[in-house]
């Protein structure tokens, strides 16, 4: 091999390699990362008011104000996700869960054909109102600690509104829906009670 072509082949090399060094510096430029200012992993952190407690979202609405534009028809497609617990028609059997058949206003713990219910859900009493059921739903577990349910819960609030206008309309005679004024009087100061305290008081009549 004579020199010249040594030199060919050198020279082929190192434009080869050239290329290469020209590639590398190029994809580097491109897509190398950007260093964060700080080093470290960004974690996200519920927001806090004063005080360390968390910032408030918008004030969840009465069940009575939800229940007047919710949909029946909604709330069964949203219900399919109980049927491998809960059987829905009159007369049906009990599964991992009680049949919700007329469930609205029933004493709470008991009956559903003999169902074997937690100590739990006796121990709480009282009847399946609306605004209980809405509670519960919501989160069954938190709301009812011990209970055997192990649904997660509804967090929307319309969409827990839709399940139970169809819990209400499965029942021969459906519980009147909540109006607007029982929400208000939930909210409203039982009589007798006192002020709180440093609230204004009523502005007595001048004597005369």
């Amino acid at each position: 091999m004579n020199s010249f072509e040594l030199n060919k082949i050198l020279g082929a090399v190192l434009a080869t390699c050239l290329i290469l060094l020209a590639l590398s510096i190029g994809a580097g430029a491109l897509f190398t990362p950007e260093k964060p200012a700080k080093p470290g992993y960004a974690i996200a952190v519920k927001e806090t008011g004063a005080g360390g407690k968390p910032a408030a979202g918008e004030p969840e609405k009465p069940i009575a104000v939800l229940l007047a534009s919710a949909s029946v028809e909604k709330g069964a497609a949203a219900a399919k996700q109980c049927a491998s617990c809960h059987t829905f028609e009159k007369g049906g059997p009990n599964r991992v869960g009680p049949n919700l058949y007329d469930i609205v206003g029933h004493e709470r713990g008991t009956g559903r054909g003999g169902f074997n219910f937690s100590a739990a859900m006796k121990a709480k009493g009282g009847e399946w109102t609306y605004d209980e059921l809405n509670k519960f739903l919501k989160d069954p577990r938190g709301y009812i600690p011990g209970t055997a349910m192990t649904f997660a819960g509804l967090s929307r609030d319309s969409q827990r509104a839709d399940v139970i206008a169809y819990l209400r309309s499965l029942s021969d005679s459906p519980k009147p829906l909540p109006t607007a004024a029982d929400a208000g009087a939930a909210a409203a100061p039982a009589e007798g009670t006192k002020p709180a305290e440093g609230a204004a008081k009523p502005a007595e009549a001048p004597k005369k």
